[in-house]
C-alpha cells in the first residue's frame, strides 16, 4: 500500500468515530468500555457483536465477522471498499487524494465491476429508447392497461425489449467485451449465441441506493409457460437478498423529509402503483423472503415497517420467518390486511388511494397478524377446529410483551370462540413456557485448531489487548505457527519501538477479506474481551503457551539435527552437529524448567 494512501486512511479513521457511524445502522448498548448489539451480519437474538471504540474495530463472537469502520460501512451498504471510503470521507469532509487505490489483486475486480455497471447502464438506455421508438406497441398497451402514468414510466426508467437479438448486438457495437456482457446478467449465452436475458419483456431497471442500475426485472406481455416476472441472474453487483426495489427513490425521499414508516410490497408493479397513488415510502422485496440484509437496509431509514403483501392466504401467511427477522432487527412491524384475493395494485384500482389508505390505517401488530393468519387455517364452526385453534392461539399470546397485550388478545379470542375470558386466562397461565431453542443463544464458534495454534493466538492477543503480563518486546521472539501471527507481531513491535499506540483497527489493512489470513485474524479477535486476560490462571496459561511454542520449535530443531547426523558421513561434520545437538538438548531442559521462557 502506497504511503500516501496509508496516511490518508489513517487520517480518515482518526477523524471517524466507529460508534457514531455504527449507531446510524444498529442499536448499541454500552457495557463498560465496549458497545454491544445483535450482529447485523447474521441472525441472532442474543447480542454477541462488540465494538471497541478506542481501537476502532468490531468483532462478532458468534459468526466471527470483524473489521474496521470502512469494512463496517462496506458490509452495511453492500458496496466496494472505495465506495465506503468515499462515504466516510464525505462525512468528515476529507478530500480524497489522487492516487491509485487498487492493488494488483483488486484491479481486475474493479475493472469487471465498472464494466458490468457500464453495460447495465447502456442496456437501460437502450431499453428506454426502444419504448419510445414507435415499435413497442405491445409494451405501451400493457402500460396503458395497467394505468401506469407517463410520469411513473419516466420515474422508474421503464423500457422495452423488442426481441432476443438487438441488445447483445448493440452492446457489442459499444465495445463491451463478450464475457463482460454475460457476467452482467443482461445477456445470456445459449448454444454459443448471445441473447437478451429479458427478450420481449417490459423492462423495469433495478437501481441501488447509489443510483446505479444493477439488474433488470422483466414482465412477460403474453401468456407464457415461463414466469410472468423474471429478474436477471445474480452477479457481481446484484444480490437479490441484499436488494430492495425502489431504494434509490426512497433515499431521495429521505433527503426531502423524515420517513416515519416504510411500506413493503411484493413486486415491481405493486411498487409503481403504490408510489403513483402518492405513497412514495414504498419498496419491494421482489418476491423473496425478507432477509437480514434487507432488514438492515430498512433500519437505516426508519424503525417502522408496514408489510403489504397480497390478500390471498398464501400472501398473508408467507414470509413469517422474514417478519421475525424484521422484528429481531429492532423494527416495529405491522401487517396490512388486504381484501381476500387482492394485491395493493388491485385495491388502488378498485378503491383508489383512499381505499388503500384505509388498509394501511388498519395495519395490525405482528402478534395480531400471527393470530389472524392462524385463524384462517381453522373452521371455527367445528368444535374440533375451534379447540385446536385456541390451543395454538394461546401459544402465540404467551409470547406477548406485556400483560396488557395478553389481556387484549384474550378478549379478542373470547369474542371469536365464545369461551369465557376466565377459562382462556386459566389455560394461558397453565400452558408451559416454550423453551428457547439452543440456536437463539449464540455460542462461540467451534475452534478445531491445534494446541500450538491456539497458543500462538493467545500470546498475540495478550500483546494486542495489552494484558499486564505481556511484554511487546517479547512478542517478536516467539516462534509462531503461522505467518499471520508473525505479521501481527511485527506490527505490534513496530508500534512499540516507534512509541505509537497499538491500534487494532489498523490490522485490517494487512489482510484481504475471504482469505485464510483474515480468518485467522478473526480467531485472534475472539480474545478481544479483556476479561480473558484477568487473573492468575490467564497469566499462567500465557507463560505455558510461550513454553509450548518454544519447546515445539526446539524439538523440531533437534529432530532436524538428528536427521542430518544420520545421513552425514564426514566425521568432523558429525562432531559439529553432535555439539549443536547437545546445546539444543540443554536449551530444552532450561525451557522445561522455566529458566528460559
Amino acid at each position: 500500500m502506497a504511503n500516501d494512501l496509508k496516511e490518508f486512511l489513517t487520517t480518515l479513521k482518526e477523524k471517524t468515530n466507529i460508534i457514531e457511524v455504527a449507531s446510524q445502522y444498529i442499536s448499541l448498548d454500552r457495557k463498560g468500555g465496549t458497545y454491544w448489539a445483535c450482529c447485523p451480519f447474521h441472525h441472532e437474538k442474543t447480542p454477541s457483536f462488540a465494538i471497541n471504540e478506542a481501537d476502532g474495530f468490531y468483532h462478532c463472537f458468534g459468526c466471527g465477522e470483524s473489521g474496521d469502520v470502512i469494512k463496517f460501512v462496506q458490509g452495511m451498504e453492500n458496496i466496494e471498499f472505495m465506495d465506503a471510503v468515499k462515504i466516510l470521507a464525505e462525512r468528515v469532509k476529507l478530500p480524497i487524494p489522487q492516487t491509485n487505490f487498487d492493488g494488483a489483486k483488486t484491479a481486475e475486480q474493479k475493472r469487471k465491476r465498472d464494466a458490468v455497471l457500464k453495460i447495465l447502464n447502456d442496456a437501460a438506455h437502450f431499453y428506454l429508447n426502444n419504448l419510445h421508438s414507435g415499435k413497442a406497441g405491445e409494451h405501451v398497451n400493457y402500460i396503458l392497461k395497467r394505468r401506469i402514468s407517463a410520469e411513473a414510466v419516466r420515474r422508474f426508467g421503464m423500457g422495452a425489449s423488442l426481441n432476443f437479438n438487438d441488445l447483445p448486438n448493440y452492446l457489442l457495437s459499444r465495445g463491451h467485451q463478450r464475457q463482460d456482457l454475460i457476467d452482467s446478467g443482461a445477456v445470456n449465452e445459449v448454444n454459443g449465441r448471445l441473447t437478451d436475458a429479458q427478450g420481449g419483456r417490459l423492462i423495469i431497471p433495478i437501481i441501488n441506493a447509489m443510483d446505479e442500475v444493477i439488474a433488470f426485472g422483466g414482465r412477460a406481455l403474453q401468456k407464457t409457460d415461463f414466469a410472468k416476472y423474471k429478474n436477471t441472474k445474480e452477479t457481481l453487483v446484484f444480490n437479490k437478498s441484499k436488494t430492495l426495489y425502489n431504494i434509490n427513490l426512497l433515499k431521495k425521499l429521505r433527503k426531502q423529509q423524515t420517513i416515519n414508516e416504510i411500506i413493503i410490497v411484493e413486486g415491481y408493479m405493486d411498487t409503481v402503483s403504490v408510489y403513483q397513488a402518492g405513497f412514495k415510502n414504498v419498496v419491494a422485496s421482489m418476491g423473496t423472503s425478507l432477509t437480514q440484509e434487507q432488514a438492515r437496509i430498512l433500519k437505516r431509514y426508519t424503525d417502522n415497517v408496514l408489510i403489504s403483501y397480497d390478500g390471498d392466504s398464501a400472501g398473508q401467511k408467507a414470509n413469517m420467518r422474514g417478519l421475525e427477522i424484521l422484528k429481531s432487527a429492532g423494527l416495529n412491524v405491522k401487517v396490512v390486511p388486504l381484501p381476500e384475493g387482492l394485491d395493493p395494485d388491485d385495491v388502488i384500482k378498485q378503491h383508489g388511494a383512499e381505499g388503500y389508505k384505509k388498509c394501511l390505517n388498519s395495519a395490525m401488530p405482528f402478534i395480531d397478524f400471527k393470530l389472524h393468519a392462524l385463524k384462517s387455517a381453522y373452521d371455527l364452526t367445528k368444535s374440533e377446529d375451534k379447540r385446536a385453534y385456541v390451543a395454538e392461539a394461546l401459544k402465540i399470546i404467551k409470547t406477548a410483551d406485556s400483560a396488557a397485550v395478553s389481556e387484549d388478545l384474550l378478549k379478542s379470542l373470547r369474542a371469536e370462540t365464545g369461551y369465557t375470558y376466565e377459562s382462556l386466562l386459566r389455560d394461558l397461565n397453565n400452558s408451559p413456557v416454550e423453551k428457547k431453542k439452543e440456536a437463539e443463544s449464540v455460542p462461540l464458534r467451534n475452534d478445531t485448531a491445534s494446541a500450538l495454534v491456539k497458543a500462538s493466538r493467545f500470546v498475540i492477543a495478550a500483546a494486542l489487548f495489552k494484558a499486564r503480563f505481556s511484554n511487546p518486546q517479547t512478542v517478536m521472539e516467539i516462534p509462531y505457527r503461522s505467518d499471520v501471527h508473525d505479521v501481527i507481531a511485527r506490527y505490534i513491535f513496530g508500534q512499540f519501538i516507534a512509541g505509537e499506540r497499538v491500534h487494532t483497527g489498523d490490522l485490517f489493512e494487512f489482510f484481504e477479506d475471504d482469505t485464510e489470513e483474515y480468518g485467522e485474524l478473526n480467531k485472534i479477535l475472539d480474545y478481544c474481551d479483556g476479561d480473558k486476560f484477568n487473573g492468575a490462571v490467564a497469566e499462567k496459561y500465557y507463560f505455558d503457551c510461550i513454553k509450548a511454542l518454544r519447546l515445539a520449535e526446539t524439538d523440531e530443531k533437534i529432530a532436524e539435527i538428528k536427521r542430518k547426523i544420520e545421513s552425514e558421513t564426514e566425521i568432523s561434520v558429525r562432531k559439529e552437529l553432535a555439539s549443536e545437538l547437545q546445546k539444543l538438548i540443554g536449551q530444552m531442559k532450561k525451557i522445561k524448567s522455566g529458566e528460559s521462557i
